[in-house]
């Protein structure tokens, strides 16, 4: 039975081509008669003092995609709102729909709002699957409650085996190992420059966007410099220039730290993967012909593989299972506030400068400088994981609730107990000085414990040791760091904890009033 009229709500971060929802009220209504609503709402967009370039990027492509659809010949809405419900009443007073379509948001805020559509509009409303995500086609573990551990290679192999990714016929992984990761942590010679990354100018709906949000009170760094993509299209252009001149090298420096280049070889490629302008198994299977054309090692090609078949499938696997509760964990029990300086990047420690700074600039650091970098000194700070959570949902051009609920309490602050991430990801000064070109030019001293030169790193990293001994000592994955205490004399323990206190004092971590 046809329905007539429908509409169907596109969500910003959902700019699919072609669109299910669409697909869907197509089906039932045909083509002409389907009306198309997009909305800007001002409560969304004013939920966290956001990094201008991520509000560029986002409401650019929204607008052109909303160019694109009515080049196809939709009927497109493009409302300016207070809030989503007012928008979308808005556009159903004048449109008067029978049926509304969308599909389901990522975020549980808002999959939560879009159920109590129905009745809030008073008609007919069919929330699709999201099909943003390979867990959408083929849950690994559905049966599987939050309080079992499911640990990320596991899920890993499973998503491989069931989208028969570098495989060989017999089921095997190609080079007969799941993970290449042990041979991708090298640091960046000093003689080798990763290549420039491919850029593109805003054209005139570009530059009217930034204009407008340049206007916009609050938020992170300025509009000025913006080069990103904002169409499938140039999207496209930035994957085919990833997979012609980095992927070969990203296997091996996928860790690795500079002063020097920001992207070195990574793809750049998660802020349009979250908005819909690149999906997962097109990367997939586009690294994997890279492997098998002989243009990409297979350790590299593996990495690449594993950070979007594994890692990002894994956090939204983990976020849907675990949410709300995740949101709330604080299994260290962290009581100390994020300083002021992380909002300004003016700091002495050189390699959170350079990372903070770049966020703040550009909205963008790779993994291991969030992880091993920001989310290192926040969890052995004792920095509350609401807050860090607030600063990267901020900062960053791909920061959405679904990944940075589970990357930040699971992964970077194990604040979950370990849900997530099995052991807590800690380290000294010593991991950032091998993976890294930040110490040689540091004030501090990457090498000494104790003292006033010493790396703040190290002198928390010891006494978070310290701190949590019992509970460390338990986690069999943490045993050679643990047993490190045993050197440790009486009197070592107390002047580390007594000159952390001192550090974390003039670092600004203050505790939060009660």
């Amino acid at each position: 039975m046809k329905i007539a009229m429908p509409t169907v709500w596109i969500l910003g971060d959902q700019l699919l081509d072609p669109h299910p929802a669409l697909v869907a009220a197509a089906s039932v209504a045909g083509t002409s008669s389907v009306h198309v609503v997009l909305l800007e709402s001002t409560a969304r967009l004013n939920q966290q003092p956001y990094q201008r370039k991520k509000l560029v990027l986002l409401l650019s492509a929204m607008r052109h995609y909303v160019a694109m659809l009515r080049a196809q010949g939709y009927a497109v809405e493009y409302l300016h709102a207070p809030d989503f419900l007012s928008g979308l009443r808005e556009h159903c007073q004048r449109t008067q729909p029978g049926h509304l379509f969308t599909m389901a948001a990522a975020e549980y805020a808002t999959r939560q709002f879009q159920q109590t559509l129905a009745d809030a509009l008073g008609l007919p409303v069919t929330i699709l699957p999201n099909a943003q995500f390979l867990v959408g086609q083929f849950d690994p573990f559905p049966d599987a409650p939050p309080t079992r551990t499911v640990m990320m290679a596991t899920f890993y192999r499973a998503m491989r085996r069931h989208f028969a990714v570098l495989l060989e016929k017999d089921g095997a992984p190609i080079g007969q190992k799941w993970s290449f990761d042990a041979e991708n942590r090298k640091p960046l010679p000093r003689a080798l420059t990763p290549p420039e990354p491919l850029v593109h100018e805003p054209d005139a709906l570009t530059q009217q966007v930034m204009e407008e949000v340049a206007r916009r009170p609050g938020g992170i760094g300025d509009v000025t410099g913006f080069n990103l993509a904002v169409t499938h299209t140039e999207a496209a252009q930035l994957l085919a220039t990833f997979l012609a001149e980095r992927l070969a090298d990203f296997g091996p420096y996928e860790d690795a730290m500079t002063m020097r280049s920001a992207l070195l070889y990574h793809s750049g490629l998660s802020p349009y993967l979250n908005l819909g302008l690149l999906e997962p198994m097109h990367l997939i299977r586009a690294a994997e012909q890279a492997y098998h054309d002989g243009k990409a090692p297979l350790n590299s090609v593996e990495g690449f593989v594993r950070q979007v078949l594994g890692w990002r499938e894994y956090m939204y696997w983990q976020y849907w299972r675990q949410m709300p509760a995740l949101a709330t964990k604080n299994a260290w029990n962290a009581t100390r506030t994020l300083p002021a300086w992380f909002w300004t990047g003016a700091t002495d420690l050189n390699c959170l400068h350079h990372a903070i700074t770049r966020a703040l600039q550009t909205g963008y650091t790779h993994h291991i400088e969030r992880l091993m970098l920001l989310s290192n000194l926040c969890l052995l700070a004792g920095v509350q994981p609401h807050e860090v959570n607030t600063w990267f949902l901020a900062a960053y051009l791909d920061a959405y609730d679904w990944v940075m609920v589970p990357n930040v309490f699971g992964m970077g602050l194990n604040a979950d107990g370990g849900g997530i991430a099995t052991k807590p990801y800690i380290a000294s000064a010593n991991y950032i000085n091998k993976m890294s070109d930040y110490c040689a030019s540091c004030r501090y001293n990457a090498k000494q414990r104790t003292g006033p030169d010493a790396c703040p790193f190290n002198l928390l990293y010891w006494n978070f040791l310290i701190t949590h001994e019992e509970a460390l000592r338990a986690n069999p994955r943490l045993g050679p760091a643990v047993l490190g205490l045993n050197r440790l004399t009486a009197e070592e323990r107390t002047v580390i904890q007594q000159e952390a206190r001192l550090v974390l004092e003039r670092l600004g971590f203050q505790q939060a009033a009660t």
